[in-house]
């Protein structure tokens, strides 16, 4: 028997409508369920298939993890990003195959916004590196 896929994943905010209007209006989630005057808010991507996330006012537990969305384009997303005022490092390439930025929410939750880069760049990454490393 096992776990067939993640349903939701649940992260506190102390402020519903700040955190609501971020995750809708900045990253584009759509509103399922509850919204800026809730207490609980669930909010997926517009992928149908993906985990939901939830938005329960509470107290945020600082440094938990991290949450990974990926997008079509993280250049484009991160100058979408950047001119909405925030200021996440320049995407870069990772060994495991992703190119990535991270950035905070309202409340300090780190998330990671990446897209997978073409095989060939992934095995160009992991065989610099092993050069690097002798």
């Amino acid at each position: 028997m096992n776990v067939e896929k993640i349903s939701a994943i649940t992260i506190k905010v102390n402020d519903m409508a700040r955190s609501v209007h971020f995750y809708n209006r900045l990253l584009g989630l759509k509103v399922l369920y509850g919204g800026q005057n809730a207490c609980f808010s669930s909010l997926p991507t517009l992928g149908a298939k993906d985990a939901i996330l939830n938005l329960e006012r509470g107290h945020v537990t600082a440094a938990w993890g991290q949450i990974i969305f990926y997008v079509e384009n993280v250049d484009r997303f991160w100058a979408h990003m950047k001119e909405k005022e925030f200021g996440p490092p320049r995407p870069r390439d990772a060994v495991w195959g992703e190119r990535y930025f991270h950035l905070h929410d309202p409340d300090g939750h780190e998330l990671s916004f990446a897209q997978p880069i073409r095989q060939d760049c992934q095995a160009h990454s992991l065989s610099r590196q092993i050069v690097e490393t002798r």
